[in-house]
């Protein structure tokens, strides 16, 4: 049995502001740490030696049972650990050269890797990391504007002039209404609501600031470098997965950005467009609440930028806020009453 013990033990230590790994091979905790700390020029004075997976601190118990070629994190007094996050925090904290460096060297390992998980950890990675968002024009970052129109000299631009696309989608969804209208007179007022509703959204320019970094913080949905969160889906308050996107870093995250939905809380078809089209039943479009439906068609007041994992296509079970919507579809102000008795009266 004696003859089995092995009197030292093989394992790899490094610094914790230093990737280097160096092979120590030490019997116990104290001879681990002379020996780490003159290959790292610490002092031992107070030094301790942690688990990098963890930041566990070792003792000679733990020492004991590690298999060889364990990975050690050797700390002076001063210094902390806080395990593999500590060196993501690292990582995303890099310059530029190292940043490099480091999609270079992702790159290699993705060509060689097999494991469908850790081949989706260093696409995301790679996605993250090769991210130019701090360029704006079409000169300084070509490949982000392939596939984009030449008209558009600047990320800025191309990205409102995306969010105004989906936002007049939404205007021709209520233009496309009126086929379905049988009566004249209805007809005649569904026009003029729907006519109402286009000069109001083309005075707001189509609410293109809403993907536009440029434009002052209430009327943007993303950080001034260009980050978007998802919002979480239509029945929630927040993203449970916390999705985030930079559509500005590269071309990859613009095209996926591109699936991102705009998605109404009160759903257009079902219940907005439905209960515009009820109120004019027996109301004139100077009657209706334009300015609430509106808000509900095309402003952040009723729609959510959400991921398309977190968009729910089924109806979107919102009772009471239907019933708001029948409440406040026509100009029930006092105002508005008394001007029209006085008006009959005359």
């Amino acid at each position: 049995m004696f003859g089995l013990w092995r009197k030292t033990k093989p394992v790899k230590v490094r610094g914790c502001k230093d990737s280097r790994k160096y092979g120590v091979a030490a019997k116990d905790v104290k001879e681990l740490l002379i020996k780490g700390c003159k290959l790292l020029k610490l002092p031992q004075s107070g030094a301790r030696v942690c688990l990098y997976g963890d930041g566990t601190t070792v003792t000679d118990d733990i020492f004991r049972t590690l298999p060889d070629n364990t990975e050690l994190v050797v700390l002076s007094r001063e210094q902390t650990w806080s395990g593999v996050v500590y060196d993501i925090g690292q990582l995303l904290s890099t310059d530029q050269k190292t940043t490099d460096g480091l999609i270079e060297a992702a790159k290699g390992l993705l060509s060689d890797e097999q494991s469908p998980k850790r081949r989706k950890i260093l696409t995301d990675l790679l996605l993250n990391l090769e991210d130019r968002s701090e360029l704006e024009s079409r000169q300084e970052d070509e490949d982000w504007f392939q596939g984009v129109d030449t008209r558009f000299k600047t990320k800025s631009a191309y990205m409102k002039f995306s969010c105004e696309s989906r936002i007049r989608s939404y205007m021709k969804e209520v233009d496309d209404a009126t086929r379905i209208i049988q009566k004249a007179k209805v007809r005649t007022e569904y026009l003029k609501t729907s006519k109402s509703l286009a000069e109001m959204l083309k005075t707001a320019r189509y609410n293109g600031s809403y993907f536009d970094r440029t434009e002052k913080e209430p009327d943007r949905l993303c950080t001034r470098e260009g980050w978007f969160t998802c919002q979480g889906s239509f029945d929630q308050k927040m993203c449970q997965f916390l999705h985030s996107i930079n559509p500005y870093g590269n071309r990859e995250s613009r095209i996926i950005f591109s699936t991102w939905n705009l998605d109404h809380r009160i759903e257009k078809k079902r219940s907005i467009i439905p209960t515009l089209l009820d109120a004019l039943q027996s109301h004139k479009s100077a009657d209706v609440n334009l300015n609430y439906f509106y808000s509900l068609l095309f402003t952040k007041e009723n729609l959510k930028l959400v991921h398309i994992v977190c968009h729910k296509k089924g109806a979107h079970n919102l009772s009471c806020d239907k019933n708001k919507i029948i409440t406040r579809a026509t100009k029930t102000d006092k105002g508005v009453q008394k001007a029209k008795a006085k008006k009959r009266r005359l």
